[in-house]
């Protein structure tokens, strides 16, 4: 399991209805997608997948339909977003009896935790089960960062095995190697950094575009995994424009907006989520479809 955890694995989106109802057709559907598409695994209920806005009934249901739709097939790991230690061990516990073979903990949702109490929370989390956790570093999102120093003193915990690097700072995958070694497997959390932190030694890709283009992303992780860089440069170039939607705070409606106009996947989100509006929407689609544009004239196509 823990071996199969370098790759490409998409922070899922999830299909809703316009009334805002679990659209399960259409989860079935993205996820085989990204399966027979190749991707290494797959990370449902991730902030993307607007785990915050779901209830624990229907969190049940989606990780159990994303186990059932990839089969074994790939990994199938749950985001675990919560405010107290004792509902995200509760939590923890019950994703793995519903099918979840790792964990992607982000951190306190209710609080900036220091260094120590940051260590703690994920040294409380993974003693509550046995599956292996990757740690969700996003401290421009959470205000919490998970620094080389943090991990140092997380060494000892075997079930926290990768951190998801999304702290926007490239020299970090550098920083954390020397530090650390290979102790944890270092992910790249950010769309528009994949192939620098690739040539800076980095092992897997949590990415968000993947849902919209898992063909063309895993082309482009493959040709950095082989050092092929002057390819994947020009592979990059044609979908960074696009890989920046990742990094804007309404990523969730740039996102699933891509996967309707890509494939006809629902962009329908949840509120305080609205669909986007005039230029903010004209400019999603201009973007989409100048990648689409691009990409239909090359050898990625």
């Amino acid at each position: 399991m823990i071996e199969a955890w370098t790759g490409v694995f998409p922070a899922v989106t999830t299909k809703m209805t316009q009334a805002g109802e679990l659209d399960f057709d259409a989860i079935r559907a993205s996820i085989d997608r990204l399966v027979t598409n190749g991707v290494s695994g797959v990370i449902v209920l991730p902030m993307l997948g607007e785990n915050a806005s779901l209830s624990l009934a229907e969190r049940e249901s989606v990780i159990r339909t994303a186990v059932e739709t990839v089969g074994g097939r790939v990994p199938v790991l749950s985001g675990l977003a919560e405010i107290t230690l004792d509902t995200a061990r509760a939590n923890a516990k019950l994703y793995k009896s519903w099918g979840a073979q790792g964990l992607m903990v982000f951190p306190s949702l209710g609080y900036k935790s220091d260094p120590r109490e940051t260590a703690e929370w994920y040294r409380g989390v993974a003693g509550a089960s046995d599956l292996p956790i990757m740690i969700y570093n996003n401290p421009i999102a959470y205000g919490v960062d998970v620094t080389p120093a943090v991990l140092e003193t997380l060494a000892d915990v075997p079930e926290i095995v990768c951190v998801k690097e999304e702290s926007g700072d490239i020299r970090r995958v550098t920083d954390l190697r020397v530090a650390l070694g290979d102790r944890f497997s270092v992910f790249c959390g950010v769309d528009d950094l994949i192939v620098e932190s690739m040539a800076l030694g980095t092992t897997g890709w949590v990415s968000g575009m993947t849902n919209v283009w898992p063909k063309q992303c895993v082309a482009l992780f493959e040709l950095c995994r082989a050092e092929k860089f002057a390819e994947a440069r020009e592979l990059y170039r044609m979908l960074t424009p696009s890989f920046h939607l990742d990094t804007h705070v309404k990523l969730v409606q740039y996102i699933k907006l891509a996967e309707n106009i890509v494939y006809g996947a629902p962009e329908w989100t949840r509120s305080p989520r609205l669909p986007l509006v005039d230029e903010e929407r004209a400019f999603v689609i201009d973007t989409v479809r100048g990648a689409i544009d691009q990409l239909a004239d090359s050898a990625w196509a």
